[in-house]
């Protein structure tokens, strides 16, 4: 067992979870799993989160806050989002947790809602926020276009993505953006 620090406790139960949640989904782990990978007990878990459905909440909130293909920067927004998502999406990068754990989760349809909510919240707000004048389609388009090529080109390995030149990929994305996120 864990000692007592309930920082440090609570922490350990996210990144647990965090991890179990996007490799497995949402239906694919129990508490009881979480638990013993974070060194304690699922009663504990159960009272840190009051219970699956609170710890996913919380999971959700800390995977789409952190920013992984969108940037702050409104001028540049439909090519810094190209860019990060080229880069982000090739055969070499590091695997996206949030996108995992919404592709593994969206299954659950409350699990879906939680998403969604983290989704609009963090993500399509931010982008909204960006945009002055911009409405909500906007945004929600441009991150369906992400997930689609992020699905396309890591999961299911699109022969064109993967033949195609990323200069080229990365062009054409910044035109789809700079339309969807156009005032």
């Amino acid at each position: 067992m864990r000692p007592r620090n309930a920082a440090a406790t609570r922490e350990a139960i996210l990144n647990s979870a965090l991890e179990a949640f996007t490799r497995a989904g949402y239906d694919g782990v129990g508490v009881r799993e979480i638990a013993e990978s974070a060194g304690v007990t699922a009663m504990l878990v159960n009272r840190y989160f009051g219970s699956k459905e609170g710890l996913f909440a919380e999971v959700v909130e800390a995977a789409m806050a952190e920013r992984t293909v969108l940037t702050d920067d409104p001028a540049r927004l439909a090519a810094d989002i190209a860019a990060s998502l080229v880069r982000r999406t090739a055969p070499s990068a590091e695997r996206l947790g949030p996108f995992l754990l919404m592709l593994r989760s969206a299954p659950n349809p409350r699990a879906a809602e939680i998403l969604r909510a983290g989704i609009e919240r963090h993500v399509e707000q931010h982008l909204a926020d960006l945009v002055p004048g911009q409405d909500r389609l906007g945004p929600a388009l441009a991150l369906s276009v992400i997930a689609g090529f992020w699905v396309m080109r890591t999961l299911i390995g699109g022969t064109a993505l993967e033949q195609a030149d990323e200069a080229v990929v990365q062009a054409k994305l910044e035109r789809v953006f700079a339309v969807l996120l156009a005032e």
